[in-house]
């Protein structure tokens, strides 16, 4: 069953599809972190992939990344949304604001971050990380569904499991960064390295630990919120997949233009 649209999310994402069939798929770097299931909303396709598995088996540096991305453009798919959970490093953006990121910043450590790591130097544009159409049906999506939302800011990518210290929150926030999470990269340049359009739907969950005083975010608080949130994070995907483009006019799908590949993609 060919897809043309991907969602990575949590295993609350399950009851996303219509007429929905799993499918066991392998790829040259493994096997994705789950079966993936393909199933319809409206007229679309879409494949469903659970990031750290059904069982939540995989931490956020454990994550197959390239397999991933790899199974979902072998099935046709060439827009991907990922919802996710985070935490917000401004006062202003409570927990169950929607921030929509246009800007990223690694501060990760030994992730593969690329396709094309052992057949020579292969250079993507990647100066703007996200989707601009993918982005505008986002922010429009969630506006629309009643929902607190940032439109742009920057996420701040952590290695994990660990939460930040208060200090390292405090840098975060003293550079201007909006919001911090563990598994936007380096799913979000592994898409562009496919060229894939790739959006980033960012539920904060808590105040990180620099912002407000405590004891900081532990994570029982932030599984429980997003496990409270998770029936209207489908809502909102479910629509945004609706709303995105049929036809691609944005620049992801030219990201390789111009760049003899190693070897032919899906």
């Amino acid at each position: 069953m060919p897809a043309d649209i991907g969602v990575i999310g949590g295993s609350g994402f399950y009851s996303l599809l219509d007429d929905a069939e799993e499918i066991h798929l392998t790829t040259p770097y493994g096997p994705p972190s789950d079966v993936v299931t393909v199933g319809r909303i409206g007229d679309r396709s879409v494949a469903f992939i659970p990031r750290h598995g059904r069982d939540h088996r995989f931490p956020p540096h454990l994550i197959p990344y390239r397999a991933n991305l790899w199974a979902l453009r072998s099935l046709g798919v060439r827009q991907v949304l990922a919802p996710s959970a985070v935490g917000s490093l401004r006062h202003e953006y409570g927990p169950g604001t929607i921030v929509v990121p246009d800007q990223l910043v690694d501060r990760t450590s030994g992730r593969v971050q690329t396709y094309y790591d052992q057949t020579g130097a292969v250079h993507v544009a990647f100066a703007d990380p996200y989707c601009p159409s993918g982005r505008a049906v986002a922010v429009a999506t969630a506006c629309g569904n009643d929902w607190e939302t940032v439109d742009g800011g920057t996420l701040v990518v952590i290695e994990g499991p660990r939460f930040s210290t208060r200090a390292e929150s405090r840098w975060f926030a003293a550079n201007g960064w909006s919001i911090v999470g563990m598994t936007g990269f380096p799913e979000s340049i592994l898409a562009r390295e496919l060229a894939l359009c790739y959006t980033s739907l960012s539920l904060v969950t808590d105040h990180d630990a620099g912002v407000e005083t405590g004891e900081g975010v532990t994570h029982d608080e932030v599984l429980r919120f997003f496990a409270d949130n998770v029936a209207r994070m489908r809502t909102l995907v479910s629509a945004a997949v609706r709303s995105l483009p049929t036809e691609r006019t944005c620049p992801c799908g030219s990201a390789l233009d111009g760049i003899k590949l190693p070897f032919d993609l899906p």
